[in-house]
């Protein structure tokens, strides 16, 4: 056996070699599932040669098909030059940006010239380039609040035709949820644990959404006004408690006024080049003629590379920070806007507002948007279906859903993961109980699991008190306010959870790894903890119909600090717990 030289891969200014911090390169080398048996790193300043150091890196996680090897050095002047030594059966290899060359053949720290050009290169830790984002979105606890469906406050502001609350939700109704309803309600979110909030859209728009903006410098009239946001951002802040809005800046809505303008003006219009407009007349049917949102005729698609667009868009954006005090913004369809725009956008907020948070929404690999250019995070949907795998339709087993997870963890730098936006469910899905047939063994599971993953965690509204729903519009139901239709053993187990997350670090800063001997079958082990630190905190899940025995590594008797049983959980010995069927504990 040799070194499988096609599975190994590194490559430098990406996930693989990134600034830690202005001192710290850390890099990382992907080779075949259990084929090293050793990896070292050789490195120096290619100015200072003479002064090189080998580190060895650890095997730190593995997927299906490849190892990831890992290790952070600490560059004398800020750059880095360095080739990998790989070990597998006796073979040793050195792996640099040029390929293999073998160590036996070749000596190669003493080679060639005084620069090793041909090393791999990370040229050198620019302040400004390294990742970094707000400091206070790893120790929040997110709520997302659709705010039509949330609680309506001021009922003189309520549309016409508004239906009763509690009805059921359709594409085009509406049951009067307001700004105010929110603020009137902050204390039991704020009982509840929570320290940050995602508002759907609140601008102007025609839609119970606000997907479709007409106006961005106005909130719509049912829901309130300026004054009415800014009292809700003050009470929040009062609470310590963070606001993030959504920004709707891929579309607008068909009443938005350049757009009506083209519409009226046709080609003359000032605003033709806000938008993709392919011919005229405009037609609408049977797919428009111009670029939208999907296909929906009411969701124009702006052109963002319009200098015009741009700035107000960006205005828009900065206006209502600096008018509020927002602390964030949450992307609708980010991937589809052009990533200039977003470099500019992000330049623009960081100024005005350093600590705001930048979210994006997009459901899959977003490398190209998370190098620290652009966005600080994304919504961790990766993390929602694997999820469902593994509790809901039981369609993968523990070691698939380890895999998965460690793969979705490596692509990203580890200051990312400290703030991916992790979810269960949003507006854009069915809610978690509906998707897991009503079983609420399940739902606390998975509530379990979201509460000490790696990342910041995001309850949709109402899945504490267990409300249900299906695919949109059903999953936007109202706001059960009625204590005797809450489910509240849920509701103290979800604050439980969030309060257990707040009382230890580890489970907001600590490194995610896994126990992949006790990750078979239907059980998953993980725990948390954090270099240098002595707490360590360790998850078990059985999602089987048998109990299951879980091992928690520990000096001392373990402390059950969580469980999703009302009952204590039995042990077997000091530091083995017998988990019952579909359940989950947390260990200190």
């Amino acid at each position: 056996m040799s070194v499988c030289r096609e599975a190994i891969h590194h490559r430098p200014k990406s996930n693989l070699a990134y600034a830690e911090d202005e001192e710290t390169v850390r890099l990382r080398l992907r080779a075949k599932k259990g084929d090293l048996d050793g990896c070292q790193v050789l490195h120096a300043d290619k100015f200072d040669w003479a002064n090189r150091n080998l580190t060895g890196l650890e095997k730190v996680r593995s997927d299906s098909r490849f190892d990831y090897w890992e290790t952070s050095v600490k560059p004398d002047h800020r750059r880095l030059c360095y080739a990998f030594l790989v070990q597998a059966d006796g073979e040793e290899l050195w792996f640099t940006e040029w390929g293999f060359e073998s160590k036996a053949d070749n000596d190669l720290p003493t080679a060639g010239t005084d620069q090793p050009l041909h090393y791999f290169e990370y040229p050198f830790i620019n302040p400004v380039d390294v990742i970094d984002p707000p400091e206070w979105v790893a120790d929040a606890v997110f709520y997302q609040i659709f705010p039509e469906r949330f609680a309506n406050g001021n009922p003189d502001i309520n549309p016409d035709g508004v239906e009763d609350w509690g009805g059921d939700p359709e594409q085009d109704n509406f049951f009067g949820g307001d700004l105010q309803g929110i603020i009137e309600n902050l204390d039991y979110l704020d009982d509840l644990g929570i320290t940050a909030l995602y508002l759907t859209p609140i601008f102007e728009s025609t839609s119970n959404h606000k997907y479709n903006t007409t106006d961005y410098e106005r909130i719509d009239p049912h829901f309130g006004d300026t004054e009415t946001l800014k009292r809700l951002v003050d009470a929040a802040h009062d609470r310590d408690m963070r606001v993030m809005l959504d920004a709707v800046f891929n579309h607008c809505g068909r009443q938005f006024e350049p757009f009506q303008d083209v519409l009226e003006n046709g080609r003359d219009s000032e605003y033709v080049d806000w938008f993709h407009i392919h011919e005229f007349p405009i037609e609408f049917e049977p797919r428009p003629s111009y670029d939208t949102f999907g296909f929906e005729s009411y969701m124009p698609k702006l052109n963002t590379e319009n200098s015009e667009v741009k700035s107000y868009l960006i205005d828009v954006a900065t206006d209502w920070i600096e008018e509020t005090g927002i602390d964030g913004w949450r992307l609708d369809v980010a991937n589809e806007v052009d990533h200039e725009f977003w470099r500019e956008f992000r330049r623009a907020v960081k100024e005005v507002k350093p600590d705001a948070y930048i979210l994006g929404e997009i459901w899959r690999d977003s490398r190209p948007w998370l190098r620290g250019d652009q966005f600080d995070a994304v919504m961790n949907y990766p993390f929602t279906y694997a999820a469902d795998d593994f509790l809901g339709e039981q369609s993968i087993d523990a070691a698939t859903f380890t895999n998965k997870i460690n793969r979705f963890l490596m692509r990203y730098p580890e200051q990312v993961n400290e703030v991916l936006f992790n979810l269960l469910g949003s507006h854009d899905t069915a809610r978690l109980k509906h998707r897991y047939d009503g079983d609420e063994r399940k739902v606390r599971v998975a509530l379990l699991m979201l509460l000490t993953f790696r990342g910041t965690p995001c309850l949709y509204y109402g899945d504490e008190i267990g409300m249900t729903g299906g695919e949109d519009p059903d999953c936007r139901r109202t706001m059960v306010w009625d204590e005797a239709d809450q489910n509240r053993d849920l509701h103290r187990y979800v604050s439980d959870l969030i309060n257990m997350r707040a009382r230890h670090r580890p489970l907001r800063r600590g490194t995610l790894s896994f126990d992949r001997d006790q990750c078979y079958g239907d059980q998953v082990v993980y725990s948390c903890s954090e270099r240098d630190a002595a707490e360590r905190i360790t998850v078990g899940v059985n999602r089987g119909e048998s109990p299951a025995k879980i091992r928690v590594p520990s000096e001392a008797t373990p402390e059950t600090l969580v469980a999703t049983t009302e009952s204590e959980i039995p042990r077997d010995g000091d530091s083995v717990f017998e988990l019952p069927s579909m359940s989950g504990a947390v260990w200190k």
